[in-house]
């Protein structure tokens, strides 16, 4: 599902003076302060001449993934606007960081055949993806939360993770920063069943077929796999 403002009445009276009044911390904001100057191009009506085109497509050629294909065909000789530059300085607040979680973390288990009583190992992982562009942020995240460490994502050239597998961390300060601060979406019920799941493992469990069985049966109703 997807929540989208296309009124451009109520993109200049609500959306764009909520994010002037609480400004992004990500490389996002770039997107936005580009979007923010296609807009003003809009209202004043460029749009109704090749060049006025032109200037709005250089910012959207700077924004998110660029161009399409099909404007590139159509437009091959446009060049994209600078992108602002965005460096965070300051502190987030708690708050911000369970939002931030809320969008782009994840809270996953991982079961692995090794050479234990069960013939499993469990491994505990909390992370959140970003572009590598943002990467001095995720260190940010990783100082508050005093755990953790930032890896590049093979998968995906551009991408750059937080994560956290260190079982201490996890039980010491990942859980019980989401439980002073809530999660508010959907994630919430993923951190309750990964809470579930630490308990099991604190207490050895997880060392036995049965708590073992538990761990799966959680795991299998997380994230993409939930069904609410």
């Amino acid at each position: 599902m997807v929540y989208s403002v296309q009124s451009i009445k109520d993109i200049l009276n609500v959306i764009i003076p909520h994010f002037d009044n609480y400004p992004l911390i990500t490389q996002k904001k770039a997107d936005y302060l580009l979007f923010r100057e296609a807009i003003n191009l809009l209202t004043l009506k460029v749009q109704s001449d090749l060049n006025g085109i032109y200037q709005i497509l250089e910012k959207k050629a700077a924004m998110n993934n660029g161009l399409s294909d099909i404007l590139k065909n159509s437009f091959p000789n446009i060049i994209p606007a600078v992108r602002p530059l965005i460096r965070f300085e300051g502190d987030f607040h708690p708050n911000w960081l369970v939002g931030f979680t809320d969008g782009e973390g994840c809270f996953y288990v991982n079961t692995k055949k090794a050479k234990t009583s069960t013939g499993y190992q469990i491994i505990m992982t909390f992370s959140i993806s970003q572009h590598v562009r943002d990467q001095e942020l995720l260190a940010k995240i990783s100082n508050f939360l005093e755990s953790g460490g930032i890896e590049k994502v093979s998968t995906r050239p551009t991408g750059a993770t937080f994560v956290v597998y260190k079982f201490a961390d996890i039980k010491d300060k990942i859980i019980p920063f989401f439980g002073k601060y809530p999660l508010q979406g959907v994630k919430y019920w993923d951190y309750l069943d990964f809470c579930k799941i630490a308990n099991i493992m604190e207490t050895k469990e997880h060392l036995t077929l049965e708590g073992l069985k538990k761990i799966k049966s959680l795991k299998s109703g997380m994230n993409s796999s939930r069904i609410l």
